[in-house]
């Protein structure tokens, strides 16, 4: 069964959980240049989710485009970073678990908020929509968009390489005013334009909002489109400790509220930033299993 069936078919369907902070945990660099660094480290986070009985693995290449890598120096070949990120997730993958190749932001602001110009961005998001296809990804997952005109272009430029499903996700920054990202952009806006420019599922991951937050933004989204909602929400809120930022939530917490956003629609679960394979199994155990 192809991803696209299996979005249609499948009651609630699950996701993994965070990367970059288990990277952290471990000892390796959180940004997505650990697929080269670390692959080690990170193929073993993988696996770990993938034991959580999670339908969808989430590639280790989050702004892995020309773009973020050139401007933040990341120090990485966009192409073997892009065809490693699959294929690690692959590796790690059992018979029935399919891969999202994972696309974020350029890392800067379109005009006129900024000085990058939509056709550059296209033509980054391209590139790396077309490496991770060539590297095996099942579909694409957009995430962690706060601007829904560099979400839309991101989303033109994997339809317009590959005809694998591609998910569309923006980070809120407030449940206020029924979900707002930073750039102002209102939850049902990006519901309904991005239904309407081929999304095969929207919905809300990382931003400055607790699971249950996340619940309100989904009923918006939910009211706004037919398609799969996903709602994939930090382990709590961030808080500065100490200098750093941590993302307490238990897992027992956060399978709570990921159980509103499903009250409230969502049908796609997982986990972002602080979250483990222990709240993973949680909501394995919690949601899928019934328990």
């Amino acid at each position: 069964m192809n991803l696209s069936t299996f979005l249609r078919q499948k009651d609630v369907i699950l996701l993994d959980g965070a990367m970059g902070t288990q990277l952290a945990e471990r000892g390796a660099v959180m940004g997505a240049q650990s697929t080269l660094s670390h692959p080690d480290q990170v193929l073993e986070i993988h696996k770990d989710y993938a034991q959580c009985g999670c339908h969808i693995l989430i590639t280790n290449t989050f702004a892995m485009n020309r773009i973020f890598i050139e401007s933040h120096k990341v120090g990485v070949d966009v192409r073997k970073v892009n065809l490693a990120g699959a294929r690690l997730a692959k590796q790690a993958a059992g018979q029935d678990q399919y891969i999202l190749g994972d696309i974020s932001s350029t890392g800067k602001l379109l005009e006129p908020y900024g000085d990058l110009k939509e056709s550059a961005a296209y033509e980054a998001f391209a590139e790396q929509a077309a490496l991770l296809a060539e590297g095996g990804v099942d579909g694409f997952i957009i995430e962690t968009m706060i601007d829904l005109r560099e979400a839309l272009c991101a989303l033109r430029a994997c339809k317009e390489v590959s005809s694998l499903p591609v998910i569309v996700t923006m980070a809120f920054s407030s449940p206020q005013k029924e979900g707002r990202t930073i750039m102002g952009d209102a939850a049902r806006e990006c519901a309904t334009a991005l239904a309407e420019s081929g999304a095969q599922a929207v919905g809300a991951n990382c931003g400055d909002i607790d699971p249950f937050q996340m619940a309100e933004i989904v009923s918006t989204m939910r009211s706004a489109t037919k398609l799969p909602v996903l709602a994939k929400p930090n382990a709590g809120r961030p808080r500065l400790v100490d200098k750093r930022t941590v993302f307490d939530m238990s897992p027992g917490e956060f399978a709570k509220g990921i159980r509103e956003c499903i009250r409230a629609g969502a049908t796609m679960v997982g986990g972002c930033c602080g979250t483990s394979p222990d709240h993973i199994s949680a909501l394995a155990d919690t949601i899928i299993k019934g328990k």
